[in-house]
């Protein structure tokens, strides 16, 4: 074994510099991608996004009991629907990230998506966790995955969210792979970014999520532990409009990841009705799906810092000027 790859069992602080800065620089942010104007002049942008994972998250623990099935269920039967409809009552896009098996076990949900004018990418076969499978199994199941959206659909997914919001070794070469334009799954910006693989750009675009503009960590619980978090809706409701208020004053991306099965439920999507109330009334704001915002970001001039950094530089050489002049008065 090489003294710079020291085993699995070695504590980090025993690594050489080598070996965390290989970990480090293995999946990178690269050049930020926030356009200089965005489409029509708009002044920001909003993608939202539904991860539409509905019984998958307890199958691929194994888990098949009616109870945890049936809290899935809820987001085909009945958040789903409710989304879809505030979203046409909007006149707002969005992308649907599907596992492949809740593609299959509602297709006419998937079919909807497009058929409204909405975005459906690769979110996993079984919203598996990637960052425990072997490389060839991860590619396979994504493989699998794109191939049961595109014939559910008719219409090919360019984008991916990773079930675990986390790559393994190979996730990155395998979304390289198969021609992906977009991932997000990773947090590294409040902007769209390149994907850096080693140090050295790739053409993916990033767009990142984070979890405070995710309504699972509200709202999720766990029966049996004590996850029990259970927030007050208007309280996530604040989060989220002081999340965009800042994204709209500073020109970038508001980005926001729910689940029909978590917001759907009737005193979660009057919030999302309130948010969506107090975005609108904001003008020049331009609504995007994560291909849409992929497409315009990797083709429009990227901002610019060198204004900023300039303008940094002239209030140092003012403030410079001021503090010498008040030194010549006081000698």
């Amino acid at each position: 074994m090489s003294t710079d790859e020291p085993a699995t069992t070695t504590p980090s602080w025993q690594w050489p510099e080598t070996t965390w800065r290989r970990h480090v620089d293995a999946v990178r942010a690269g050049r930020p991608l926030r356009p200089e104007r965005w489409p029509d002049g708009a002044r920001a942008a909003v993608a939202l996004s539904f991860d539409s994972d509905h019984e998958t998250i307890p199958l691929r623990d194994g888990q098949t009991s009616p109870g945890l099935l049936a809290q899935g269920e809820y987001g085909a039967r009945v958040g789903a629907p409710r989304v879809l409809e505030l979203l046409a009552r909007f006149g707002i896009p969005a992308t649907f990230f599907m596992p492949a098996v809740s593609a299959l076990l509602h297709p006419e949900e998937a079919r909807a998506y497009t058929r409204d004018g909405h975005e459906i990418a690769v979110h996993g076969w079984i919203h598996e966790r990637n960052t425990l499978l072997t490389a060839d199994d991860e590619k396979e199941l994504v493989c699998r995955a794109l191939e049961t959206l595109t014939q559910i659909t008719g219409e090919r997914p360019t984008g991916i969210r990773t079930p675990s919001w986390d790559f393994s070794d190979s996730t990155l070469q395998t979304i390289l792979d198969l021609g992906f334009a977009y991932d997000s799954s990773l947090m590294a910006d409040d902007e769209p970014y390149e994907i850096l693989a080693g140090g050295r750009p790739t053409g993916l675009v990033e767009i990142p999520v984070d979890w405070i503009r995710d309504d699972a960590p509200y709202f999720t619980m766990d029966r049996y532990g004590a996850v029990r978090p259970h927030s007050r809706p208007r309280d996530v409701l604040e989060i989220w409009r002081d999340e965009f208020d800042a994204a709209y004053r500073s020109g970038g991306v508001f980005q926001l990841t729910l689940h029909p099965h978590v917001i759907g439920h009737r005193s979660r999507l009057t919030v999302l009705r309130e948010l969506l109330d107090h975005i609108c009334a904001h003008p020049g704001v331009w609504y995007a799906t994560h291909a849409d915002l992929a497409r315009t970001v990797r083709t429009a001039p990227a901002k610019k810092k060198k204004r900023a950094v300039a303008n940094q530089q002239l209030v140092l050489i003012d403030a410079a000027i001021g503090h010498r002049h008040t030194l010549q008065e006081l000698s």
